[in-house]
């Protein structure tokens, strides 16, 4: 949800060429999954000190953005991580999304996604604004 360009540069041609993309870190290394939305957990990537792709002020600079989009995913009925995950499966050019799972029961709740992949003019216009 973070990395909107091929939204606009990528998916018009894929459809064209009738190609597909697969899409990586849809959940944003963590940040859309809800864990970061009470503070940074001790145990979490960003806290970490050797982490390489998530930091404290990557989650403290869009933690605003996290919430407000927490809080339209609540209003789906679903969780933050099944909404970041519907909102890339809904592209019709994405074939495919790696997510990270390093526990059975987050695919589990991932798979959630598929129970509600589409949004609604209000909603999508909701998000375009918040992540504007």
């Amino acid at each position: 949800m973070f990395g909107r360009d091929p939204e606009k540069d990528l998916f018009p041609t894929l459809l064209k060429d009738h190609t597909g993309a697969v899409v990586f870190s849809p959940l944003a290394q963590g940040m859309l999954t809800g864990r970061y939305l009470h503070g940074i957990p001790e145990d979490s990537r960003a806290a970490r000190k050797d982490s390489k792709f998530l930091h404290v002020a990557d989650v403290e600079s869009k933690l605003d953005q996290i919430k407000a989009l927490n809080s339209i995913a609540e209003k789906r009925g679903q969780s933050l991580a099944e909404m970041a995950l519907a909102w890339d499966l809904r592209q019709p050019a994405v074939a495919s999304v790696i997510i990270g799972a390093s526990r059975v029961s987050q695919l589990d709740d991932n798979v959630k996604a598929l129970n509600n992949l589409n949004f609604s003019e209000e909603e999508e216009q909701a998000i375009d604004q918040i992540l504007a």
